[in-house]
């Protein structure tokens, strides 16, 4: 589960068997967790966040799609 984006209590990680769905992260705080894809990015599931904290995600993620979809190429192969 490599972590690809850290910005203070969230860290953003792939699951190396997830090569089967689109390109995505999931997001982690706390006892909470959200997925979101990643092109273009928008909210998959949330188990826990309040809806203005999944917009803060979703605006740093979005910041950072680039350096995301970079790093799903470079860690799960493929030309998502």
């Amino acid at each position: 589960m490599p972590t690809v984006l850290r910005s203070g209590p969230y860290r953003a990680y792939f699951y190396s068997h997830d090569l089967m769905e689109p390109p995505h992260v999931h997001v982690d705080r706390d006892d909470r967790s959200a997925k979101f894809w990643i092109d273009p990015v928008s909210l998959a599931r949330n188990l826990g966040f309040k809806p203005s904290e999944l917009r803060t995600i979703e605006r740093l993620l979005a910041d950072n799609q680039p350096v995301l979809m970079a790093a799903w190429r470079a860690h799960l192969g493929g030309e998502a």
